[in-house]
């Protein structure tokens, strides 16, 4: 699902669109929840209401890896990535691991 296609689904499917909205944190910025709200959007077919709260979990994992840089298991990023195929974050941070940083040092 395109942005140009999210937008047409929310307004297609104002009730959803509203629901999912209650979603958002407060603590989101406008910047992360679109692409969360995006994230939840194109993956809500494949959740029956009582799994809902997974897919909530799974998007926050998501968006914890790409703007906070929290890592997770390999097996769980893998999901996620897949999960968010086609979502385009502008400006997202670049992260480097602790071992990238020291072998940086070293090199010097």
């Amino acid at each position: 699902m395109a942005n140009l296609d999210v937008e047409d689904f929310i307004q297609q499917n104002r009730a959803v669109a509203d629901q999912v909205e209650t979603y958002r944190g407060y603590w989101e910025s406008e910047k992360h929840w679109l692409v969360r709200r995006d994230f939840i959007l194109r993956n809500m077919n494949e959740y029956e209401d009582e799994q809902l709260d997974q897919l909530l979990a799974l998007s926050m994992v998501w968006a914890n890896n790409v703007f906070l840089g929290c890592r997770y298991s390999t097996d769980l990023l893998e999901k996620v990535k897949e999960m968010a195929e086609g979502i385009e974050v502008e400006d997202a941070p670049v992260f480097k691991t602790r071992d990238e940083i020291m072998k940086a040092q070293q090199g010097r």
